[in-house]
């Protein structure tokens, strides 16, 4: 219930162990037909780092607001693959194995961003991605350096910052999405 996106992170370094761990949250969720299609690239190498966050797009809505500036970036990625040879539907492995990394992570106060929009031409030739694994998405990960709120919902989901620097992002009510036993209009 307190997860929230975040995109501008303090610069402490997460241990490589825990980046492995998150990775293992990942292999524990569920798996359609139990394929386990996923598989995983840490990066936490400085150097890489910056050349990954050049491949990746940020908060569209709030854009250039939303981009992490220098010094506020991801310490770690965890690049999410889904090998084609084993399901051509592997996303909703990916989906599943991603949520159990988020939720891993925040456990331990570390935040989460979950990007899909990549330049995967160029990343797959960065990380040396073998043909036949897509690139799904990319988590980008840090220790938190702002902070996110819900709103309620008003007719938009485009989420904004304030003069604080708060990210504010709408939320349905409950009420809106929610049916019990059958459908039916309120």
């Amino acid at each position: 219930m307190k997860r929230r996106t975040i995109r501008q992170f303090q610069q402490k370094k997460i241990p490589f162990a825990f980046l492995k761990k998150l990775v293992n949250s990942a292999r524990l969720a569920p798996s359609g037909a139990n394929l386990q299609p996923c598989a995983y690239i840490v990066v936490d190498d400085s150097p890489l780092l910056d050349k990954v966050f050049t491949t990746l797009k940020w908060a569209g809505y709030i854009a250039p607001a939303g981009n992490p500036p220098e010094g506020k970036r991801p310490v770690a990625y965890i690049v999410v693959l889904v090998n084609q040879e084993i399901s051509k539907y592997g996303e909703k492995d990916a989906a599943a194995a991603i949520e159990n990394m988020i939720l891993t992570a925040w456990e331990k106060g570390i935040a989460s961003c979950w990007i899909g929009s990549i330049d995967r031409k160029k990343l797959r030739l960065l990380l040396k991605i073998p043909p036949g694994y897509k690139i799904d998405f990319v988590l980008a990960l840090g220790y938190p350096d702002e902070r996110s709120v819900t709103e309620k919902f008003k007719g938009s989901i485009k989420y904004w910052k304030d003069k604080q620097g708060v990210l504010h992002v709408p939320k349905k009510r409950i009420e809106s999405i929610l049916r019990h036993n059958i459908w039916s209009e309120k």
